[in-house]
């Protein structure tokens, strides 16, 4: 339940910097006729912009996409948990690992990993798991880090299209016979519309990268540990007989 309402918190505050980004202050909207929305401004901001919204394009799509993969059903995988603890307390550690190797969920795989060296005792088995978990997540980080490339490179593209705009400003300026403090400060002002979309975007994708981090760390603790208890159920108890004879 707090899960799901820093969610919707999240998104909510996504959603309002959208609308705070497309739409004028009312401030501004009632200054002298000089206040232009932010599309209007985005117009000026040249191939720069359309990289921008190209990164907040992607960026969106990972992070919808990261949202709804990446959950406990989808990592787990509980119908497999079951199946496979039923066939462990069989004895029967050949289907089992039959079962979890065609299934590419991160428990399937990491069940997969334990199960292939539990001839070797349930430590070995253990170690396995070990080794297979640090492999998936770090493959879950590594998709996770888009997030953050597109949070970083987003600043850098802002840069890039200001100093270039206001290079170009300058050089109109140049070609005026006697430019005004106004004619200046239109090129500025709308070259750092480029700087304010680049900035926008890194608040939005490294805090949604940090929350998703944090989402994954604490999914693959809480599984890792139903992983662990299912192992030393089904192996622990079998491996504790076999040394007792």
């Amino acid at each position: 339940m707090v899960r799901q309402a820093v969610r919707m918190l999240v998104l909510a505050g996504m959603v309002t910097m959208v609308l705070w980004a497309l739409f004028p202050s009312d401030a501004c909207a009632a200054g002298e006729g000089h206040g232009k929305s932010w599309f209007e401004l985005f117009k000026t901001t040249g191939a720069v912009g359309i990289l921008l919204l190209l990164c907040s394009i992607i960026g969106t799509a990972l992070l919808l996409q990261y949202l709804i993969t990446i959950n406990e059903q989808n990592l787990l995988n509980p119908q497999l948990v079951s199946d496979l603890e039923a066939m462990l307390g069989e004895g029967n550690i050949d289907d089992a690992y039959a079962l979890v190797e065609a299934d590419g969920s991160y428990a399937g795989k990491v069940f997969a990993a334990a199960l292939s060296r539990s001839g070797g005792g349930f430590e070995e088995a253990r170690k396995g798991m070990e080794e297979a978990t640090t492999i998936e997540m770090f493959h879950l980080n590594a998709k996770l880090s888009y997030l953050s490339l597109i949070g970083n490179i987003g600043p850098l593209l802002g840069l890039l299209g200001t100093v270039t705009g206001m290079i170009s400003s300058f050089q109109i300026i140049e070609t005026m016979k006697a430019p005004t403090p106004g004619d200046l400060a239109k090129g500025v002002y709308e070259s750092l519309v480029n700087t304010t979309i680049g900035l926008f975007i890194a608040i939005v994708f490294l805090s949604a990268y940090f929350f998703m981090k944090n989402k994954v760390s604490d999914l693959t603790l809480r599984i890792n540990n139903q992983i662990s208890d299912v192992l030393t159920r089904g192996l622990g108890g079998e491996t504790a007989g076999q040394e007792s004879k």
